[in-house]
């Protein structure tokens, strides 16, 4: 019953962010052979998504609006193709061993249950659902995923040409402003210590930089941050990601170089530049996984379209929209 009343919350609020929508008749929203999809179902398959839209937008009521519509779109469809997929299945005359079906639920109740029935059954209870409903979601879910593997292929293989010509045709995407790798000593200044003090344990660190002992080496002995047992590394950032004060003293040197002691805020910095970019674009070898996973993408949603394409113009589907 806790479930079905957080559906029912959820239903409301997005109810009320949606007044002034026209509203759907009878609350059907569409059939797809002999099977109905209505409003409820579109509303409680959504609901996760609904109560994340909330969280972030709830006080943004127009924003809202536009998300929940997005969302109640994107649900509607979603739950069209598994309508299209599962009688596919059917049509098709495959044969799914039940026992295909028993062992993945045993292997649910191990790894969310730790193995305890009883406790499956009381929370399934809680959510307003029967043990067989759950049997049949798994076993939907299931036929889903098989059938998208064997009609989408295996992973599909882009050509090192097509990844080339990508990146030609978008390098604004892959330019970067101002970036510099770095590593810091912070120092903590008052009310731990002193300025006079701070500057000279920053001094004396600065001799010892001096004299050839190595940077990450002092930062984990001395740096009084979250980042001393990384020896002060604090990764690749760009400009804008970092304070003014810091992005000022890191730009103006070069890659080697350590700063001075610098005050920022109520801490004093040692700073090393390890790397530094200015107005560059990235190289085709830095992004050539990120544009083939791009791609890989692209023509993986291409072929899904055009598959289930095929299934509804073998169907009967019928949209109930105002």
């Amino acid at each position: 019953m806790q479930r079905l009343r957080q559906i029912g919350w959820s239903l409301g609020l997005a109810g009320a962010a949606l007044a002034a929508e026209p509203q759907v008749v009878n609350g059907l929203l569409a059939i797809v052979d002999r099977e109905v999809i209505t409003y409820k179902d579109m509303m409680q398959y959504i609901e996760p998504a609904v109560q994340t839209l909330m969280r972030a937008y709830g006080n943004q009521p127009e924003v809202l609006r536009q998300r929940l519509q997005e969302a109640q779109r994107e649900g509607l469809e979603q739950l069209i193709e598994r309508k299209l997929i599962l009688n596919e299945f059917e049509r098709s005359g495959f044969n799914l061993p039940e026992t295909l079906i028993d062992d993945r639920v045993k292997a649910r109740l191990r790894e969310r249950f730790g193995g305890d029935r009883a406790a499956m059954t009381k929370t399934l209870n809680s959510q307003g659902m029967t043990y067989e409903v759950y049997r049949r979601q798994i076993r939907e879910e299931f036929i889903v995923s098989a059938m998208r593997a064997k009609h989408l292929g295996a992973d599909i293989i882009i050509s090192p040409h097509r990844i080339e010509q990508y990146y030609a045709q978008n390098l604004d995407k892959f330019k970067i402003k101002d970036q510099v790798r770095f590593r810091a000593i912070s120092l903590r200044g008052a009310p731990q210590r002193s300025s006079e003090a701070a500057q000279k344990l920053g001094a004396e660190i600065l001799v010892k930089l001096r004299e050839g002992t190595e940077f990450g080496e002092l930062a984990s002995v001395y740096s009084e941050d979250e980042y001393r047992s990384q020896g002060g590394f604090r990764g690749e950032k760009e400009r804008h990601e970092l304070r003014a004060e810091l992005a000022e003293v890191l730009f103006a040197l070069q890659p080697g170089q350590f700063s001075d002691v610098v005050p920022i805020g109520d801490s004093y910095w040692i700073l090393l530049v390890e790397d530094l970019k200015k107005n560059f674009v990235k190289t085709l070898p830095e992004v050539r996984e990120e544009i083939a996973a791009t791609l890989q993408a692209e023509e993986q949603a291409r072929v899904s379209k055009e598959w289930i394409d095929r299934l509804k113009a073998k169907s009967f589907v019928r949209y109930f929209r105002t």
